[in-house]
Protein backbone atom coordinates (compact mmCIF):
# COMPACT_ATOMS: atom_id res chain seq x y z
CA UNK A 1 0.00 0.00 0.00
CA UNK A 2 1.02 3.55 -0.42
CA UNK A 3 1.70 5.37 2.97
CA UNK A 4 3.04 8.69 3.84
CA UNK A 5 6.43 8.16 5.47
CA UNK A 6 9.01 9.94 7.59
CA UNK A 7 12.59 10.37 6.77
CA UNK A 8 14.21 13.13 9.03
CA UNK A 9 13.27 16.73 9.98
CA UNK A 10 11.59 18.06 6.65
CA UNK A 11 11.59 15.63 4.93
CA UNK A 12 8.51 12.98 4.54
CA UNK A 13 7.62 11.05 1.28
CA UNK A 14 5.09 8.65 -0.22
CA UNK A 15 6.48 4.94 -0.31
CA UNK A 16 5.05 1.71 -1.07
CA UNK A 17 5.02 -0.27 2.30
CA UNK A 18 3.20 -3.64 3.48
CA UNK A 19 0.05 -3.96 3.71
CA UNK A 20 -1.00 -4.37 7.81
CA UNK A 21 -2.17 -7.33 8.94
CA UNK A 22 -4.15 -8.93 12.17
CA UNK A 23 -1.55 -9.97 14.36
CA UNK A 24 -4.06 -9.77 17.69
CA UNK A 25 -7.66 -11.41 18.22
CA UNK A 26 -8.61 -7.84 18.90
CA UNK A 27 -7.54 -6.11 15.56
CA UNK A 28 -9.06 -4.97 13.23
CA UNK A 29 -8.03 -3.24 9.89
CA UNK A 30 -9.72 -0.32 8.14
CA UNK A 31 -9.15 1.17 4.60
CA UNK A 32 -8.80 4.68 5.22
CA UNK A 33 -11.38 6.85 3.58
CA UNK A 34 -10.63 10.22 4.74
CA UNK A 35 -7.18 11.67 7.17
CA UNK A 36 -6.09 14.90 8.34
CA UNK A 37 -2.72 16.36 8.82
CA UNK A 38 -2.67 17.60 12.86
CA UNK A 39 -0.29 20.68 14.13
CA UNK A 40 1.19 18.15 16.32
CA UNK A 41 2.33 16.30 13.37
CA UNK A 42 4.64 19.34 12.15
CA UNK A 43 6.46 18.91 15.65
CA UNK A 44 7.45 15.58 13.86
CA UNK A 45 8.13 17.39 10.99
CA UNK A 46 10.30 19.98 12.63
CA UNK A 47 12.18 16.95 14.52
CA UNK A 48 11.20 17.90 17.26
CA UNK A 49 9.69 14.70 18.88
CA UNK A 50 12.67 12.53 19.66
CA UNK A 51 12.89 8.25 18.51
CA UNK A 52 11.68 8.76 15.25
CA UNK A 53 13.15 6.21 12.35
CA UNK A 54 13.38 6.71 8.80
CA UNK A 55 10.33 4.89 7.04
CA UNK A 56 7.84 5.64 9.87
CA UNK A 57 4.46 6.19 9.06
CA UNK A 58 2.81 8.98 10.10
CA UNK A 59 -1.12 10.26 10.63
CA UNK A 60 -3.57 10.07 13.85
CA UNK A 61 -6.32 11.58 12.39
CA UNK A 62 -8.02 9.28 10.66
CA UNK A 63 -10.97 6.92 9.08
CA UNK A 64 -12.47 4.53 7.19
CA UNK A 65 -14.42 1.59 6.34
CA UNK A 66 -13.68 -2.04 8.19
CA UNK A 67 -11.99 -4.62 6.13
CA UNK A 68 -11.26 -7.33 8.35
CA UNK A 69 -11.76 -8.48 11.85
CA UNK A 70 -9.77 -10.40 14.51
CA UNK A 71 -11.93 -13.27 16.46
CA UNK A 72 -12.16 -11.64 19.57
CA UNK A 73 -13.74 -8.36 18.11
CA UNK A 74 -17.29 -7.91 19.05
CA UNK A 75 -18.51 -4.04 18.68
CA UNK A 76 -17.48 -3.93 14.83
CA UNK A 77 -18.04 -5.79 11.46
CA UNK A 78 -16.73 -5.30 8.34
CA UNK A 79 -18.10 -2.63 5.99
CA UNK A 80 -18.59 -0.31 9.29
CA UNK A 81 -17.59 3.00 8.80
CA UNK A 82 -15.65 4.31 12.08
CA UNK A 83 -13.35 6.97 13.28
CA UNK A 84 -10.11 6.20 15.50
CA UNK A 85 -8.82 7.99 18.26
CA UNK A 86 -5.65 9.22 18.30
CA UNK A 87 -4.62 7.20 21.71
CA UNK A 88 -4.28 3.78 21.49
CA UNK A 89 -6.27 2.36 24.64
CA UNK A 90 -6.92 -1.12 25.93
CA UNK A 91 -10.24 -0.59 27.66
CA UNK A 92 -9.64 -2.70 30.56
CA UNK A 93 -7.19 -0.99 32.77
CA UNK A 94 -7.51 0.61 35.68
CA UNK A 95 -6.63 4.18 33.66
CA UNK A 96 -9.22 3.42 30.73
CA UNK A 97 -12.00 1.85 33.59
CA UNK A 98 -11.76 5.43 35.02
CA UNK A 99 -12.24 7.18 31.89
CA UNK A 100 -8.23 8.15 31.71
CA UNK A 101 -7.93 6.97 28.17
CA UNK A 102 -5.07 9.13 27.40
CA UNK A 103 -3.28 7.14 30.14
CA UNK A 104 -4.12 3.47 29.11
CA UNK A 105 -1.30 1.24 31.01
CA UNK A 106 -0.96 -1.24 28.49
CA UNK A 107 -1.01 0.34 24.74
CA UNK A 108 2.90 0.97 24.58
CA UNK A 109 5.19 -1.59 23.81
CA UNK A 110 8.10 0.87 24.63
CA UNK A 111 6.92 2.20 27.89
CA UNK A 112 10.07 1.87 29.19
CA UNK A 113 11.46 4.58 26.99
CA UNK A 114 8.69 7.04 28.35
CA UNK A 115 9.41 6.31 31.87
CA UNK A 116 12.92 7.34 31.33
CA UNK A 117 11.81 10.22 30.13
CA UNK A 118 8.53 11.16 32.01
CA UNK A 119 8.79 9.04 34.85
CA UNK A 120 5.46 6.71 33.64
CA UNK A 121 3.95 5.66 30.45
CA UNK A 122 0.88 7.06 28.82
CA UNK A 123 -1.18 5.66 26.13
CA UNK A 124 0.51 4.43 22.75
CA UNK A 125 -0.33 7.00 19.91
CA UNK A 126 -0.59 6.40 16.02
CA UNK A 127 2.26 7.49 13.62
CA UNK A 128 3.54 8.93 16.49
CA UNK A 129 7.47 7.89 17.43
CA UNK A 130 8.46 4.77 19.35
CA UNK A 131 8.13 6.90 22.33
CA UNK A 132 4.80 6.58 22.33
CA UNK A 133 4.53 2.80 20.97
CA UNK A 134 6.18 2.83 17.06
CA UNK A 135 2.84 2.52 15.49
CA UNK A 136 1.76 3.26 12.14
CA UNK A 137 -0.03 6.39 11.36
CA UNK A 138 -3.45 6.52 9.40
CA UNK A 139 -1.91 8.57 6.74
CA UNK A 140 -1.96 5.58 4.55
CA UNK A 141 -4.57 3.15 2.82
CA UNK A 142 -4.73 1.20 5.26
CA UNK A 143 -4.72 1.04 9.18
CA UNK A 144 -4.52 -1.64 11.74
CA UNK A 145 -6.92 -0.84 15.07
CA UNK A 146 -5.19 -2.71 18.39
CA UNK A 147 -7.90 -2.81 20.93
CA UNK A 148 -10.88 -2.28 18.25
CA UNK A 149 -13.89 -2.70 20.52
CA UNK A 150 -12.62 0.20 22.94
CA UNK A 151 -10.69 2.41 19.50
CA UNK A 152 -13.12 3.37 17.50
CA UNK A 153 -16.44 4.62 17.22
CA UNK A 154 -19.13 3.62 14.33
CA UNK A 155 -20.61 7.18 12.72
CA UNK A 156 -24.11 7.28 11.01
CA UNK A 157 -24.28 6.96 7.62
CA UNK A 158 -26.00 10.56 6.91
CA UNK A 159 -22.85 12.29 8.19
CA UNK A 160 -20.73 13.20 5.57
CA UNK A 161 -16.23 11.95 6.49
CA UNK A 162 -15.38 15.56 7.06
CA UNK A 163 -18.17 16.26 9.57
CA UNK A 164 -17.12 13.12 11.75
CA UNK A 165 -12.93 12.65 11.17
CA UNK A 166 -12.41 15.17 13.64
CA UNK A 167 -13.79 12.92 16.59
CA UNK A 168 -10.31 11.46 16.25
CA UNK A 169 -8.55 14.24 17.96
CA UNK A 170 -8.81 18.32 17.04
CA UNK A 171 -12.71 18.50 18.15
CA UNK A 172 -12.34 15.96 21.37
CA UNK A 173 -9.12 18.17 21.89
CA UNK A 174 -10.46 21.69 21.84
CA UNK A 175 -13.79 20.68 24.03
CA UNK A 176 -11.65 18.90 27.02
CA UNK A 177 -9.39 22.09 26.63
CA UNK A 178 -12.23 24.08 27.61
CA UNK A 179 -14.24 21.47 29.91
CA UNK A 180 -10.82 21.60 31.96
CA UNK A 181 -11.57 25.26 32.42
CA UNK A 182 -14.58 25.15 34.60
CA UNK A 183 -16.64 27.88 32.87
CA UNK A 184 -19.03 29.40 34.63
CA UNK A 185 -21.70 31.68 33.13
CA UNK A 186 -20.64 35.09 32.93
CA UNK A 187 -16.81 33.67 32.41
CA UNK A 188 -13.86 35.65 29.58
CA UNK A 189 -11.85 32.85 28.32
CA UNK A 190 -8.20 33.29 26.60
CA UNK A 191 -7.29 31.06 23.78
CA UNK A 192 -3.67 31.02 22.81
CA UNK A 193 -3.51 29.98 18.96
CA UNK A 194 -6.57 29.95 16.42
CA UNK A 195 -5.00 26.94 15.07
CA UNK A 196 -7.56 23.88 14.79
CA UNK A 197 -7.42 23.23 18.12
CA UNK A 198 -7.44 26.66 18.96
CA UNK A 199 -10.53 26.82 17.19
CA UNK A 200 -12.60 24.45 18.20
CA UNK A 201 -11.72 25.42 21.67
CA UNK A 202 -13.21 28.76 21.22
CA UNK A 203 -16.32 26.88 19.81
CA UNK A 204 -16.43 24.32 22.75
CA UNK A 205 -16.10 27.25 25.24
CA UNK A 206 -18.99 28.80 23.68
CA UNK A 207 -20.69 25.59 24.16
CA UNK A 208 -19.71 25.41 27.45
CA UNK A 209 -21.53 28.71 28.32
CA UNK A 210 -18.84 31.30 28.12
CA UNK A 211 -19.41 34.95 28.09
CA UNK A 212 -16.53 35.48 26.17
CA UNK A 213 -13.40 34.25 24.40
CA UNK A 214 -10.48 36.24 23.18
CA UNK A 215 -8.64 34.87 20.57
CA UNK A 216 -4.64 35.60 20.41
CA UNK A 217 -2.56 35.09 17.54
CA UNK A 218 -0.73 37.11 14.60
CA UNK A 219 -2.11 35.47 11.14
CA UNK A 220 -4.88 38.12 10.26
CA UNK A 221 -6.91 34.46 8.28
CA UNK A 222 -7.06 32.25 11.65
CA UNK A 223 -7.98 35.36 13.73
CA UNK A 224 -10.79 36.23 11.43
CA UNK A 225 -12.03 33.13 11.33
CA UNK A 226 -11.55 33.06 15.03
CA UNK A 227 -14.22 35.86 14.94
CA UNK A 228 -16.64 34.90 12.27
CA UNK A 229 -16.82 31.22 12.68
CA UNK A 230 -16.23 30.98 16.13
CA UNK A 231 -17.31 34.65 17.69
CA UNK A 232 -14.35 35.41 19.41
CA UNK A 233 -12.77 38.50 19.88
CA UNK A 234 -9.98 38.35 18.04
CA UNK A 235 -6.24 39.90 19.56
CA UNK A 236 -3.56 40.33 17.35
CA UNK A 237 -0.42 39.83 19.48
CA UNK A 238 1.92 41.96 16.96
CA UNK A 239 -0.17 44.56 17.69
CA UNK A 240 0.11 45.37 21.00
CA UNK A 241 3.22 45.86 23.94
CA UNK A 242 2.21 43.34 26.00
CA UNK A 243 -0.50 40.77 25.60
CA UNK A 244 -0.69 39.86 29.36
CA UNK A 245 -1.59 43.92 29.65
CA UNK A 246 -3.60 43.88 26.87
CA UNK A 247 -6.30 40.57 28.10
CA UNK A 248 -6.51 42.66 31.95
CA UNK A 249 -7.43 45.62 30.27
CA UNK A 250 -9.78 43.84 28.09
CA UNK A 251 -11.06 42.37 31.03
CA UNK A 252 -11.72 45.15 33.58
CA UNK A 253 -8.19 44.81 35.19
CA UNK A 254 -8.99 41.21 36.53
CA UNK A 255 -7.56 38.82 33.95
CA UNK A 256 -9.72 36.18 32.12
CA UNK A 257 -11.06 33.66 34.03
CA UNK A 258 -9.62 30.93 32.25
CA UNK A 259 -6.96 30.19 29.55
CA UNK A 260 -6.27 28.16 27.30
CA UNK A 261 -2.81 27.67 25.95
CA UNK A 262 -3.13 25.78 22.62
CA UNK A 263 0.01 26.13 20.87
CA UNK A 264 2.80 24.17 22.79
CA UNK A 265 5.97 23.57 22.28
CA UNK A 266 6.69 25.83 19.11
CA UNK A 267 5.42 29.03 20.04
CA UNK A 268 6.14 32.40 18.40
CA UNK A 269 7.02 35.49 20.69
CA UNK A 270 7.85 39.14 19.80
CA UNK A 271 10.08 40.93 22.44
CA UNK A 272 12.89 39.56 24.35
CA UNK A 273 10.88 36.53 25.28
CA UNK A 274 10.49 35.37 21.86
CA UNK A 275 14.08 35.92 21.21
CA UNK A 276 15.43 33.82 24.04
CA UNK A 277 12.79 30.73 23.35
CA UNK A 278 13.80 30.56 19.94
CA UNK A 279 17.64 30.40 20.73
CA UNK A 280 17.25 28.26 23.99
CA UNK A 281 15.72 25.61 22.02
CA UNK A 282 18.24 25.80 18.82
CA UNK A 283 21.05 25.10 21.07
CA UNK A 284 19.00 22.31 22.78
CA UNK A 285 18.91 23.87 26.15
CA UNK A 286 15.47 23.39 25.90
CA UNK A 287 13.52 21.39 24.36
CA UNK A 288 10.09 23.50 23.82
CA UNK A 289 9.09 27.19 23.42
CA UNK A 290 7.00 28.58 25.97
CA UNK A 291 6.18 31.92 25.10
CA UNK A 292 2.54 31.01 24.86
CA UNK A 293 2.05 29.23 27.98
CA UNK A 294 4.04 32.19 30.07
CA UNK A 295 1.64 34.61 29.35
CA UNK A 296 -1.24 32.58 30.31
CA UNK A 297 0.17 32.15 33.50
CA UNK A 298 0.76 35.69 33.97
CA UNK A 299 -2.74 36.92 32.51
CA UNK A 300 -4.70 34.61 34.45
CA UNK A 301 -7.29 36.10 36.85
CA UNK A 302 -6.40 35.23 40.50
CA UNK A 303 -8.09 31.76 41.30
CA UNK A 304 -8.38 30.90 37.56
CA UNK A 305 -7.58 28.29 35.52
CA UNK A 306 -4.85 27.54 33.01
CA UNK A 307 -5.51 24.80 30.74
CA UNK A 308 -2.49 23.25 28.00
CA UNK A 309 -3.58 21.31 25.09
CA UNK A 310 -0.67 22.32 23.16
CA UNK A 311 1.74 19.89 23.12
CA UNK A 312 4.91 20.29 25.45
CA UNK A 313 7.58 17.31 24.82
CA UNK A 314 10.05 17.93 27.16
CA UNK A 315 12.25 20.87 29.40
CA UNK A 316 11.17 24.66 29.57
CA UNK A 317 12.80 27.53 31.18
CA UNK A 318 11.95 30.74 33.26
CA UNK A 319 7.75 29.52 33.51
CA UNK A 320 6.76 31.63 36.59
CA UNK A 321 5.31 29.30 38.98
CA UNK A 322 5.83 31.56 41.01
CA UNK A 323 2.61 33.81 39.31
CA UNK A 324 0.78 30.36 39.53
CA UNK A 325 1.41 29.62 43.04
CA UNK A 326 0.73 32.97 44.23
CA UNK A 327 -2.43 33.80 42.40
CA UNK A 328 -3.93 30.14 43.17
CA UNK A 329 -4.38 29.05 39.29
CA UNK A 330 -5.62 25.61 38.60
CA UNK A 331 -3.40 24.01 35.95
CA UNK A 332 -4.86 21.13 34.08
CA UNK A 333 -3.03 19.65 31.06
CA UNK A 334 -2.16 16.14 29.23
CA UNK A 335 -3.26 13.81 25.96
CA UNK A 336 -7.06 14.08 25.03
CA UNK A 337 -9.38 11.02 26.35
CA UNK A 338 -10.61 11.13 23.18
CA UNK A 339 -12.93 8.05 23.71
CA UNK A 340 -14.27 9.72 26.20
CA UNK A 341 -15.50 12.66 24.16
CA UNK A 342 -16.57 10.77 20.77
CA UNK A 343 -20.12 9.72 21.42
CA UNK A 344 -21.07 13.24 23.57
CA UNK A 345 -19.46 15.61 20.71
CA UNK A 346 -21.49 13.20 17.77
CA UNK A 347 -24.61 14.51 19.29
CA UNK A 348 -23.60 17.89 19.22
CA UNK A 349 -22.75 17.50 15.33
CA UNK A 350 -26.17 15.53 14.70
CA UNK A 351 -28.15 17.98 16.70
CA UNK A 352 -26.63 20.64 14.77
CA UNK A 353 -24.98 22.53 16.86
CA UNK A 354 -21.72 22.59 15.26
CA UNK A 355 -20.32 21.33 11.84
CA UNK A 356 -16.47 20.59 12.72
CA UNK A 357 -15.66 20.48 8.65
CA UNK A 358 -15.51 24.72 8.89
CA UNK A 359 -12.24 23.96 9.81
CA UNK A 360 -11.07 22.32 6.25
CA UNK A 361 -9.26 24.74 3.79
CA UNK A 362 -7.40 22.41 1.57
CA UNK A 363 -8.64 18.83 0.37
CA UNK A 364 -5.43 16.38 -1.11
CA UNK A 365 -4.37 13.26 -2.01
CA UNK A 366 -2.44 11.22 -0.24
CA UNK A 367 0.21 11.77 -3.07
CA UNK A 368 0.12 15.55 -2.53
CA UNK A 369 0.82 14.69 1.53
CA UNK A 370 4.54 16.07 1.37
CA UNK A 371 3.14 19.69 0.04
CA UNK A 372 0.51 19.69 2.42
CA UNK A 373 3.14 19.46 5.06
CA UNK A 374 5.47 22.11 3.29
CA UNK A 375 1.89 24.57 2.94
CA UNK A 376 0.58 24.03 6.87
CA UNK A 377 3.82 24.84 8.12
CA UNK A 378 4.51 27.59 6.11
CA UNK A 379 1.12 28.74 6.88
CA UNK A 380 0.75 29.29 2.89
CA UNK A 381 -2.53 30.13 1.00
CA UNK A 382 -4.28 30.38 4.60
CA UNK A 383 -3.47 26.99 5.26
CA UNK A 384 -5.48 25.81 8.42
CA UNK A 385 -5.97 22.39 8.07
CA UNK A 386 -5.66 19.98 5.52
CA UNK A 387 -7.30 16.73 4.48
CA UNK A 388 -6.26 13.81 2.56
CA UNK A 389 -7.84 11.21 0.67
CA UNK A 390 -5.76 7.89 0.66
CA UNK A 391 -7.87 5.91 -1.89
Amino acid sequence: MKALCWFGAGDVRVAQVPDPTILNPHDMIIRVTLAAICGSDLHLYDGYIPTMQAGDILGHETMGEVVAVGKAVTKHKVGDRVVIPFTISCGRCYFCEHGLWALCDNSNPNAGMAEEMYGQSGAGIYGYSHLMGGYAGGQAEYLRVPYADSDALKVPDHLSDEQVLFLSDIFPTGYMAAENCNIQPGDTVAVWGCGPVGQFAIKSAYLLGAERVIAVDRFADRLQRARDAGGAIPLNYEEVDSVVDALIEMTGGRGPDACIDAVGMEAHGSGLDGWYDKAMQQVRMQTDRPTALRQALQACRKGGTVSIPGVYGGIIDKVPVGAAFNKGLTLRMGQTHVQRYMQPLLQHIEQGDIDPSFIITHRLTLDDAPAGYRMFREKQDDCLKVVLRPQ
